[in-house]
Order: structure tokens, then sequence, then C-alpha cells
């Protein structure tokens, strides 16, 4: 049996991150990280990003994982946790731990359609198969018009390749966006040459050797040489279920990250936390999320005792355009800012019980932690004015 002080389930940038929290508080101290996928940790932005765009390459993403002084352990799968025993088994071997983290992530939703074809897109493998196909394929389909299918979509089209965008919402974007910037980035997409087939699901999927033959539920059929599929995820709570661990939604923790479980923590996708600026549990599946979680959670694990009250943001580039954002983004809510055009620099407050729960910063950068001190904060209607005035003020002093 291999001992470790510290044991991570997972590969991700939340895993690099824990990593590097522990060494900052215990350059000592034995660290060993299992993984199912077969590299060490890279960084997952770029997949639908700068890896399209020519901005980074598949070297630069790794995240330097290998140079913390730990045991990676690439390609094994956690298939069993024995709490009592602290000891996990990945691959026939058992591995004996003090402290261990779960960052076990999350899995794409599927199609109801077995079909292999299908390339859920999460990973750096995903992307290699994609980037083979596309050396002689130029038909895709991208099932999902939330942020997966958002950036695949304008990634595939930037690349000349024709793109049918096939989601149920009335327009991309997922219901995030308030109807002026929902209906305008609709145009771009289909000025940039995507095909939209909004407020639709697939009905049917069949593929041969070459081409995949979609129906929609409205009747129409047509084919493409490949599916890109963007429908959302699940967290990976298998395991922890199997152990015994709270689990609702994600891995619940405390303050701290520890789950129901002592000498057990969660950070990143999987872990669902409990943030005082929206008053409520909540999971989030970002970058941002998964640096200053894992750091964290490294190093609450060796020993601090921070709690994580973080609100973390995140953001999408889509063609030329693109936001940041924190909160919640529902275009259900009272949506209050002024509408100045895609190009331009827009702002937008989600408010629920008068109160602000999600900022919009569109085309407009680096005004994060302003827009972060907005959450919480409460405008009566007879106030909604003076909180335009506020919305107004950040692309003011970002001229």
């Amino acid at each position: 049996m291999k001992q470790y002080t510290y044991l991570i389930i997972g590969g991700g940038m939340t895993a690099d991150a824990a990593i590097r929290g522990i060494r900052e508080l215990d350059q000592e101290g034995s660290i060993a990280l299992l993984t199912e996928e077969p590299v060490p940790p890279y960084e997952r932005p770029p997949l639908s990003k700068g890896l399209w765009r020519g901005k980074k390459s598949v070297e630069e993403i790794d995240c330097g994982t290998a140079d913390l002084d730990v045991d990676l352990f690439t390609e094994n799968r956690v298939t069993a946790l024995n709490v009592n025993e602290k000891k996990v088994v990945a691959g026939g071997t058992s591995y004996q731990y003090e402290k261990l983290l779960m960052a076990t992530g999350v899995r794409p939703r599927t199609l109801p359609f077995e079909e292999d074809r299908v390339i859920y897109y999460r990973t750096l493998s995903d992307y290699h198969t994609l980037l083979d196909l596309m050396a002689y394929k130029e038909r895709f389909a991208v099932i999902g018009g939330g942020f997966i299918g958002c950036e695949m979509a304008a990634a595939l089209a930037r690349m000349e390749n024709k793109v049918t965008m096939i989601f149920p919402e009335d327009a991309p974007g997922g219901g995030a966006f308030p109807n002026e910037l929902a209906d305008a980035l609709t145009e771009k997409y289909r000025s940039c040459g995507v095909e939209l087939q909004a407020g639709l699901k697939l009905s049917g999927m069949e593929c041969d050797d070459r081409h995949c033959f979609l129906s929609l539920e409205n009747g129409l059929s047509f084919n493409v040489e490949c599916v890109v599929a963007g429908v959302g995820s699940e967290p990976n709570t298998g395991l922890a279920e199997a152990a015994s661990l709270k689990v609702d939604n994600g891995i619940i923790v405390n303050r701290n990250l520890e789950t129901s479980v002592s000498c057990i923590y969660a950070a990143g996708d999987v872990a669902r936390f409990y943030n005082p600026a929206l008053d409520r549990f909540i999971r989030v599946e970002h970058e941002d999320n998964a640096l200053t979680m894992g750091r964290m959670a490294g190093r609450n694990m060796a020993g601090a005792k921070e709690d994580y009250e973080y609100l973390p943001y995140f953001y999408s580039d889509l063609f030329d355009v693109g936001y940041e954002a924190v909160g919640i983004l529902d275009s259900s809510l009272q949506v209050v800012g002024e509408w100045n055009g895609l190009q331009e620099q827009n702002v937008f407050a989600y408010l629920e019980d008068k109160k602000v729960r999600g900022v919009l910063l569109w085309n407009l950068f680096g005004k994060v932690d302003a827009a972060r001190k907005l959450i919480g904060n409460t405008y009566a209607e007879s106030e909604i004015p003076l909180l335009e005035g506020v919305l107004h003020q950040l692309t003011e002093d970002a001229e």
C-alpha cells in the first residue's frame, strides 16, 4: 500500500491549485494525484478559446504540476474510497492518506441517442479529436446554446467551417442575457455564418461512416459530418455518495471546504458551498473558482483555517466580443442597465427580491471587483435610477 500525507482525486486545475496551496505551508509532506486523464493537469479555458485562436499552444497550457514534488498517477480511475481506513483503490493499488481532496469535477450530460460519433467537448483529448476531424470535415452541428455550445460554435465558425447550432432557448446564451443583447448576439452569429436552429430540440440522430443525419422536433432534417455537444454537466459525486459523504447537487463542504467526513475536502466544479454574498449554496464550474477554491482547500489541508467566502467571476469570448460576470445571470430576473449596442460596453445588474444577484460586464474588462461589491445590495423600485447611475459609472471609469 502506498502512503501519502495528501491524496488528491482528480486531475484538473483545482487539483494543481490545491497542490500549490499545500506547498505554500508544507514543503515536505508527500502528495499524490490520481487522475483518469492520460496527462497531468492543464488549463481548461483554452480548449474552447485560446487554442483555436492561436493565442496558446498545447504545450503552453500544461499547469506544471510535475514540478511541485508530487507523484502523478495518470490513467488511474479511483474505484473505491474507504473513509474508516483512510484509503482509496485505483488500478488495483491501494493508497493511504492523512488528508484527501475530492476534485472530481463534472461529467457531461449526454444526448438520448447511442451514437459514439458525438464529441462531448470537455477534455484535451476532445480537442485533439476535433482538430483531427477538421482536416477532412467541414459541416458541423453544435448541440446546446450554453457556455460550451456558444464558444465552440464561434470557434468552429472562425475556422471557416459550416456550423449549425441547435438549442432549445430563444437565443445563444441559454437565457442568461437581457433581450436586447440576446437579439444582437443572434444576429452576430448569423452574420458570422452560423446557422441557428433556436427554440428546438434534437429528436433523432443516425450516423454512418461519413455523416450524421439529424432530425429536429419541428420536422426539419439535415446531415452534418460531425456533432459536438455541450448540453450541460453533472457533478461527479458517485465516489462521494458511495462513501456516504453529504451530497446535494455536488459534494457539500463547510466554510473550510471540508466535507461531512473529517479529513476529506472537496473543491472546484464538484463542490457545493455557501456564499454569503448570494446568501445561498452554489456550485461554480469556472476557472476562477477552480483556482481560488483549490488553493484554499490545499492550504486548509495543510493546517490553515481559512473561510471560503469568495464570489468567483467567469468570462467568455465570442467572436470579437466578450464579457466578464459575477453572480447569477438569469434573464427571467429583473434586469437593469442601458443597452449601447453589441460592440459597445454594457453593464447589466440582475435583481431578485430587490437585491443585486448578478452583474454582467459586456465588452468591459477589469471591473470585476467593482461589480462584485454590488452583489447583495438592495435597491427599492424608487432607487433603480441610482443603480443605473452606478452601472453607467463603471463604463465611464473604463474610458
